[in-house]
């Protein structure tokens, strides 16, 4: 059956796919049609944390789906509230509300910012990326995203990542946010330094904005803690989260503290779907699951072991990041990696035509790492 061919007969095609057609997964490792086991470095772009098809996550959403999957947010529901209370716990924000995905995270965010502070002004860094809808899109950096479909939000500025001078000159009195990523994923990971976030905190005391991290591909033990804020020891006013917290059920949350929450009403933002009782669950039974197989510490642990033998290839110029989310420049063309790799039963993914991106699930083992680096080695 050509599963190609009526791919491109039934669906717009916005995606660019591999030539792979996956029908079932087990931990780190997917099954194609035909029964061929790959092994998964890519973990749906940093979603699947807890690994493909863990048997705790499927008997939680299964009992729930039995029993309730939706009501809309007019109504009190259990999964909900025990969700929002966790999550409390692990981020320390205040207060929560759930969307269904990253870009509806980053959007609430927006909106919530502009709210609280009554100003018009976000100021976003090069190369970052936060969403493709249109308010998450406007503080998008790649203009091949952005161009088609301007006039975008504004005013927008964009500093240098990184770079303390270019920011001090892009806030100004009319900035309502600056939203960082606090390790840019889609540009190719990279780490934002302490250097930077000291001094967005130090002009947010200044200038009065908010400050929005966007933790949708960094959090739930992506860099080896629960969120990439806690590498900086600092408190966003307002985070953003998606990807790996529903491990594959779409769910997304905007985290924010009580000052924030304390100046938004009733009926400002809404959600039909978001914070729905089926997703509450997935999101509930993965983060039960990160937390009982110490997740967080296998990422940095095993992160930095990946970072390691990444560098003993000959093809790498360098391999950098945090945890399990891991960035490595090549010298060869990436895409042919990624094309290769995957033929020899390898899945990994390419940021641009010189860098490879490693976001595998936060179980992954040593010996599976050996395995893909042996995989890599011998690339022809």
């Amino acid at each position: 059956m050509d599963w190609f061919e009526r791919e491109k007969k039934s669906l717009i095609q916005f995606y660019r796919r591999q030539k792979v057609v996956f029908v079932k997964g087990k931990g780190c490792w997917l099954y194609d049609e035909n029964g061929k086991k790959y092994l998964d470095l890519v973990a749906g772009i940093a979603v699947v944390a807890i690994g493909h098809s863990n048997e705790k996550f499927v008997e939680k959403v299964s009992e729930q789906l039995k029993k309730l999957v939706h009501t809309s947010n007019l109504y009190y529901t259990i999964p909900q509230i025990k969700l929002a209370e966790k999550l409390k716990e692990i981020t320390k924000m205040d207060k929560f509300f759930f969307c269904n995905s990253g870009t509806e995270s980053v959007e609430a965010a927006l909106k919530i910012s502009r709210k609280v502070t009554g100003k018009k002004k976000f100021v976003a860094f090069e190369n970052s990326f936060h969403g493709r809808t249109m308010g998450a899109l406007s503080i998008t950096y790649k203009e091949k995203f952005r161009k088609p479909f301007e006039p975008l939000l504004k005013p927008v500025e964009f500093a240098k990542f990184n770079d303390v001078e270019d920011l001090r000159s892009k806030v100004d009195n009319d900035t309502a946010a600056i939203i960082i990523e606090p390790v840019q994923g889609e540009a190719g990971v990279y780490v934002a330094s302490k250097e930077l976030i000291g001094e967005i905190f130090d002009l947010k005391d200044r200038y009065g904005f908010l400050v929005i991290f966007d933790e949708v591909q960094t959090g739930f033990g992506r860099t080896g803690k629960w969120f990439g804020k806690d590498n900086f020891g600092v408190q966003p006013d307002i985070m953003t989260m998606a990807k790996a917290m529903g491990n594959g059920f779409p769910i997304g949350c905007v985290g924010v503290k009580d000052s924030v929450a304390e100046k938004l009403e009733v009926s400002e933002h809404a959600s039909t779907f978001g914070g729905n009782p089926l997703a509450c669950t997935a999101a509930l039974a993965a983060i039960e699951v990160i937390e009982e197989q110490n997740l967080v510490e296998n990422s940095a642990k095993v992160g930095e072991y990946f970072k390691n033998r990444l560098n003993e290839i000959k093809f790498v110029e360098n391999a950098r990041g945090l945890g399990l989310m891991i960035g490595a420049k090549v010298n060869v063309d990436a895409e042919d990696v990624v094309k290769r790799a995957l033929s020899s039963g390898l899945i990994v993914n390419n940021t641009d035509e010189r860098n490879l991106r490693f976001v595998p699930p936060l179980i992954l083992s040593k010996e599976e790492v050996d395995y893909a680096i042996d995989i890599l080695s011998n690339l022809n």
